[in-house]
C-alpha cells in the first residue's frame, strides 16, 4: 500500500472518528456541519458577501474594517467604522455597540488592541450573531477570519477542501 493510500486512509478514519464523536458528545444540542478552511459568507445587514477564513488556530474571529472611530452615547460604548464590498467596491458606514476590547497577539509578536462588535453573518445553512474583532485586514486575501469560539458552534474545518458549502440562511 502506498504512503499516499495509507494517509488517505488514514485522514477518512480521523474524519469519521471526530464526527462520530462529536455527534454522539453533542447528541441532540447541535449539529456540526463539515466545511472546507476557506468558505464564502455572507455578513448581514448590510448582506456583503464574502470569503472567510475558517482559523481552528485562532481564537477570536476578525472583521476587514478601517477608519474604526470608538465613541460613547448615553452611557454605552459604541465603534463606528467603514467596510468594503471586495466584489462590488462599495462601501458602508457600520456602528455597533462596543461589546468588549481584546489584545491580540499577531503572528510577529506584537500586540494590538481591538474593540470588539456582535454581527450576524450566514455561512453554510447558519445564522450566526458571533463576536469580531475590527482590524484592516486590506492587505490580507479574506476580510473574513473566523475563530474556534465561532466554529465550535456549528463546524468542523475539512483542512483539505474549501468551498464546501453555499451560505443560504433563508430558512433561518
Amino acid at each position: 500500500m502506498s504512503v499516499n493510500l495509507l494517509q488517505c486512509a488514514f485522514h477518512g478514519f480521523v474524519v469519521i472518528l471526530l464526527l462520530l464523536s462529536s455527534t454522539q458528545s453533542h447528541a441532540g444540542t447541535r449539529r456540526l456541519e463539515i466545511v472546507g478552511w476557506v468558505e464564502n459568507a455572507v455578513l448581514v445587514g448590510p448582506d456583503i458577501n464574502l470569503k472567510a477564513k475558517l482559523d481552528t488556530g485562532a481564537e477570536t474571529s476578525s472583521l476587514d474594517a478601517v477608519i474604526i472611530k470608538k465613541f460613547r452615547k448615553r452611557g454605552k460604548r459604541w465603534v463606528r467604522f467603514r467596510i468594503t464590498d471586495r466584489q462590488t467596491g462599495k462601501e458602508y458606514i457600520i456602528v455597533r455597540e462596543r461589546v468588549r476590547t481584546t489584545g491580540v497577539i499577531q503572528h510577529d509578536g506584537r500586540a494590538q488592541i481591538r474593540p470588539v462588535v456582535l454581527m450576524k453573518l450566514c455561512i453554510a445553512s447558519r445564522l450566526l450573531a458571533t463576536e469580531v474583532s475590527l482590524i484592516d485586514r486590506t492587505e490580507f486575501n479574506y476580510p473574513l477570519l473566523l475563530g474556534r469560539n465561532t466554529l465550535k458552534s456549528f463546524a468542523l474545518v475539512d483542512p483539505d477542501n474549501t468551498f464546501l458549502s453555499d451560505p443560504d440562511c433563508s430558512g433561518s
